[in-house]
């Protein structure tokens, strides 16, 4: 036994009763296919026209190797002017994705193209939208965001594997201390829980997006991504109603931003070290006490 996946709940269109009574108060993932039918984004952001719009402004880039304890998180790999990097994405495989690109500071006639979701509910950073692109075989490492959003994740131009866990399940997934993110050492896809016991029956959801498909990606959730397909996603973020929700993402930016960043400078190798291994008594303690439950 490994992760136990299943598919996630799937929609044509929602109203917004049933999506807060069914998915946002409980805080359940759904997919709503139909949500872009009418935006202009949908038929209109191909890469052509992408290229075209963003031109040659040089983007950073980063790949599916272990973050280096010495660099901040999401230090980059490489960099690449955008439109070649399209070009390398819809023509071979790569690793190289862009992560959290505001797409629209370079080309602010973009936010024509879209609308936020706010029949279904409020909270909208609207100063906020952001891009993310790959090429097939990258991935995004197990995490949750860190100023805790709720997430409309539209995807466009190919295909997107995505694998969610409720954060309930962050000890078991050997979620690294003062961090947002998981120990970095098994396939999501194929863990070893050999290795890994504690990843043995934790439960999680599963989900192919296509072009136009929206995930709902409530606060806190966990989530992998693997482009299947050389393509790209545009995330829309909202606050969660709850003080305590928001009180929590001020928390996680000055804690598990800030000081983990700085403790990483400062110790390098060795804080990696002693995270990694916090993180595996964590999650062997949690199996140990058949928790969460």
């Amino acid at each position: 036994m490994s992760f136990i996946l299943n598919p996630i709940d799937t929609v044509e269109n929602i109203s917004a009763e049933d999506f807060k009574k069914n998915y946002l108060d409980p805080r359940r993932p759904l997919v709503i296919k139909g949500m872009t039918k009418a935006w202009p984004a949908r038929d209109k952001w191909t890469p052509e026209y992408l290229k075209q719009v963003v031109g040659k402004k040089v983007v950073p880039l980063y790949d599916n190797s272990k973050a280096d304890p010495s660099k901040p998180i999401n230090s980059s790999a490489a960099e690449m002017p955008f439109d070649d990097y399209i070009d390398l994405i819809k023509s071979q495989p790569t690793e190289l994705r862009i992560f959290f690109f505001n797409i629209f500071k370079q080309a602010p006639q973009l936010l024509d193209d879209i609308v936020f979701p706010k029949d279904l509910m409020g909270g909208f950073l609207e100063s906020m939208p952001s891009m993310f692109f790959g090429g097939s075989n990258s991935v995004t490492f197990l995490h949750y965001d860190i100023d805790l959003p709720h997430i409309f994740h539209t995807h466009f131009g190919g295909r997107k594997h995505v694998i969610l866990f409720e954060n309930k399940w962050k000890r078991r997934l050997y979620c690294i201390p003062n961090a947002t993110y998981a120990l970095e050492d098994y396939d999501v896809l194929n863990p070893d829980t050999k290795k890994f016991p504690a990843l043995n029956g934790v439960q999680g959801t599963e989900v192919f997006l296509e072009h136009g498909d929206t995930l709902f990606m409530p606060t806190g959730y966990w989530h992998w991504m693997k482009y299947i397909d050389g393509s790209y996603s545009l995330s829309l973020r909202a606050w969660d109603a709850s003080i305590s929700r928001k009180a929590a993402s001020v928390y996680n930016l000055a804690v598990k931003g800030g000081l983990d960043s700085l403790l990483k400078m400062a110790f390098k190798e060795k804080y990696a070290k002693y995270r990694e291994h916090i993180a595996i008594k964590w999650a062997e303690q949690e199996l140990a006490a058949g928790k969460p439950y």
